[in-house]
């Protein structure tokens, strides 16, 4: 059994590695766009790349209900590959309350306004500043 990944397998870690500001801010960009395509609320982006080492920017936005959510995470997946920012990973699709999209080196949550005030994300990541696209 060969537990070696193949050479064009890629991961949320080699991503991290390879990011650029330039990057980061253009990855920004096509998720704020996409999220203001859909008409999410209260988008927030944060620059974590000196608190964390999973991720340089978090954006998180609040749609208005579950088929809101889910057509806003679709869109952010959609125009990321568009811009050659292939998703990582989407979790949540199912129940469309949370829905994360991995994006390597930029984590979008998109949540209904119930989850997010109960999760609070805003104040777990508290010290970050605000990112700049």
């Amino acid at each position: 059994m060969n537990l070696e990944p193949s050479p064009s397998a890629s991961n949320s870690h080699d991503l991290a590695m390879n990011s650029t500001p330039h990057n980061v801010e253009a990855c920004l960009k096509v998720v704020h766009d996409a999220l203001t395509d859909v008409k999410a609320k209260d988008i927030l982006e944060l620059d974590v790349s000196s608190i964390s080492n999973v991720a340089d920017a978090i954006v998180i936005a609040s749609g208005t209900s579950t088929r809101h959510v889910k057509a806003l995470a679709d869109n952010v997946a959609d125009e990321a590959r568009k811009a050659g920012f292939r998703p990582i990973g989407v979790e949540g699709e199912r129940d469309a309350e949370w829905i994360l999209i991995d994006l390597g080196f930029v984590v979008v949550h998109v949540m209904l306004p119930t989850a997010r005030k109960f999760y609070d994300l805003e104040s777990l990541w508290r010290d970050a500043p605000e990112a700049t696209a």
